[in-house]
């Protein structure tokens, strides 16, 4: 895989879709697409690696008509896409208008949709990775995802099955955390494991925490992974024990975290304390020792 280039700043895109705004009604639909395109040159260079690991099945093609948030929008025909293994932006990480990336993005462009299954979610949305042509007949098209996770516009949910997807993702945000791009800008984003009060406040919503583990526990088909002392108070990550073998078959041996820093992603919840449930290794990044 050829290595990741940095892609396109927020400040930009912002910069971008004020532009979009002042075109002339009568010009709009075709010379929009075109400042699109021209202003995302820098996008563009997004190699065929790039999207190689999302290439799932194809879900059809469509117009975008309308931007919902940040991570959903629906095409001409009246279905609502949702973007697959993203979440958008924390709105308290500095993102006034969640919209802004993926508008200036996807508006009123043709779109053709991937994923490996066509079933939509309870909401009637159809999840999927999308992929917006390149002005580049030569280049292949680009995956969506890739870009608003290098702009810091989003952040990798670590929910995708297919290990060429998952990397593709997991380096794009990586890259924009490196170069402190949207949301990486600020010390916002991630949570602290040791203030479980800033935690408990993101109850039912995605979120990523760093810390020390201090210690590693198993009560009955659970392990805890447990960053202090007050096991009904402070911050711990809980684990299947089922899914134990398949956490340790990808090199994480759960015990061995113990004194270790670690990143941490997924979903809120207060049992009584902040817990978020792990239930797949690409959730945990080991970052150092003591």
């Amino acid at each position: 895989m050829r290595p990741f280039m940095p892609l396109f700043p927020l400040s930009r895109m912002r910069e971008l879709r004020a532009l979009r705004l002042m075109l002339a009604p009568a010009v709009a639909p075709r010379l929009r697409a075109r400042v699109t395109i021209l202003c995302f040159g820098s996008l563009l260079v997004a190699t065929s690696a790039q999207a190689a690991g999302c290439l799932f099945e194809s879900l059809g093609e469509g117009h975008v008509a309308e931007i919902i948030d940040g991570r959903s929008f629906r095409l001409t025909d009246g279905r609502e896409i949702r973007l697959a293994g993203i979440e958008a932006a924390p709105a308290a990480a500095g993102t006034s208008d969640r919209t802004a990336a993926l508008a200036a993005i996807l508006a009123d462009h043709d779109v053709t949709l991937r994923d490996e299954d066509d079933s939509p979610d309870r909401y009637g949305r159809q999840t999927a990775f999308v992929f917006l042509k390149s002005s580049d007949s030569q280049s292949s098209d680009i995956l969506v995802q890739s870009l608003l996770l290098s702009a810091g516009a989003a952040l990798d949910t670590a929910d995708v099955a297919d290990k060429d997807c998952a990397a593709i993702l997991m380096a794009a945000e990586a890259e924009a955390r490196r170069t402190k791009k949207g949301i990486w800008g600020g010390a916002a984003v991630i949570k602290n494991a040791e203030i479980a009060d800033d935690i408990l406040a993101r109850i039912g919503r995605f979120t990523v925490v760093e810390g020390k583990v201090l210690s590693v526990r198993q009560a009955g088909a659970t392990v805890y992974l447990n960053f202090g002392r007050n096991w009904t108070r402070d911050f711990a990550v809980t684990i299947s024990k089922r899914m134990m073998p398949a956490i340790e078959s990808a090199g994480i041996a759960l015990k061995s975290l113990e004194n270790r820093r670690i990143r941490v992603r997924g979903w809120v919840e207060a049992r009584p304390g902040p817990r978020m449930e792990v239930s797949r290794a690409a959730q945990i990044e080991v970052l150092g020792g003591s």
